[in-house]
């Protein structure tokens, strides 16, 4: 009897026993797939619900609380509390670093921190075309770039940093910037867009150009302002050659350029078709018709093609050119002033028939 006990309660306790080995092992089971779940929302699934490339742009001072805030908005983020955790186990908030940082489809969350912290800066890819002042340079940096309007205005004005870059100043530094494509680093300071610059500057103004910008009796610089000239002067490439002659053949004889668009560039009023009384009164440095020589700077950002059309700017006598009374955009040029007359009058007859004023 005693026995049988015995063997009763020794089934009942191994029965006891099993039984809270089963529940243990279930408990141990769930805590490792929600384990193997949560590492798989953490470092596989993608974080965000974008269908192309995202960009996490990071002032210097930024928080996490900026980093979720574009997370959430740039890339639809899924999971801002799972993000949190992980971020914080990874210290990203002692380790952000300012820059802008290219979030890829399918990215997980542990990429991102990862790429917050260890990643590469992504360049802001953008072209440099039509520029004309100074104000339209800077609104175009400080609209693509972290770069506030104030700061790089003052660094185009400071003379000591324009003169660093080569033989520049506040006038010309313009000049420095040739249209085309680049890659800037979206938090560059203005020393290092500068720097940027002057890479490409360097790169095309080759021993050659260089050599036949001397040949001209002109430095790089004044190569560059009468090739914005030409370039504002006529949207037709096959004669700019021939106008950049007549602007250094005028250059060189000491005769004032009277350029139309200088006094458009002086007078801000870059709408204007008929040139007359007032405006070619306007008091600036950069009106060739009241001041001889070359303006001070650029009235655009001359292009690669229409400085090369002044370095090789065929050998002519002319000395004045009228556009044409047919508006085709080409222009009449003439080596004396009464040839340059007849040219006007008919031009001027045609502006009058039209009304255009």
């Amino acid at each position: 009897m005693n026995l049988s006990r015995k063997s009763s309660s020794h089934i009942r306790s191994q029965k006891g026993r099993k039984f809270v080995t089963s529940i243990l092992g279930a408990v141990v089971l769930l805590i490792l797939l929600f384990a193997l779940y949560f590492y798989k929302m953490i470092h596989w699934d993608p974080s965000g619900r974008i269908e192309d490339t995202a960009y996490i742009c990071l002032r210097p001072g930024a928080t996490i609380d900026d980093v979720r805030s574009q997370l959430i908005n740039k890339v639809g983020l899924r999971h801002p509390k799972l993000f949190d955790f992980y971020a914080d186990r990874q210290h990203l908030g002692a380790k952000l670093r300012p820059g802008r940082f290219a979030v890829l489809k399918g990215m997980s969350e542990s990429d991102i921190v990862d790429l917050l912290i260890n990643g590469e800066e992504t360049p802001v890819s953008f072209n440099i075309g039509l520029v004309r002042t100074e104000e339209d340079l800077v609104s175009l940096f400080s609209s693509r770039l972290a770069m506030k309007k104030d700061s790089l205005r003052i660094a185009l004005n400071d003379t000591a940093l324009c003169r660093t870059f080569g033989d520049f100043d506040p006038d010309n530094i313009r000049c420095l910037f040739i249209p085309g494509k680049y890659e800037i680093y979206w938090n560059s300071t203005p020393r290092q867009l500068l720097s940027v610059m002057k890479k490409s500057y360097d790169k095309f103004w080759t021993s050659h150009r260089c050599g036949k910008a001397e040949k001209l009796g002109l430095t790089p610089c004044q190569v560059a302002i009468i090739a914005s000239i030409v370039e504002e002067e006529s949207g037709k490439k096959d004669e700019w050659g021939r106008i950049a002659r007549l602007y250094i053949n005028r250059y060189h004889i000491g005769m004032p350029l009277q350029s139309d668009p200088t006094v458009k560039f002086a007078s801000g009023h870059f709408e204007l078709r008929r040139i007359t009384g007032e405006y070619l009164r306007t008091k600036s440095p950069y009106n060739t018709y009241v001041n001889k020589g070359l303006p001070p700077g650029p009235i655009r950002l001359a292009s690669k093609d229409a400085i090369d059309a002044v370095l090789n700017a065929p050998e002519t006598k002319d000395i004045y050119m009228c556009a044409k009374e047919d508006f085709s955009g080409y222009h009449n040029f003439a080596t004396s002033y009464a040839q340059h007359q007849q040219n006007a009058k008919r031009y001027q007859k045609e502006l009058d028939k039209r009304g255009i004023k």
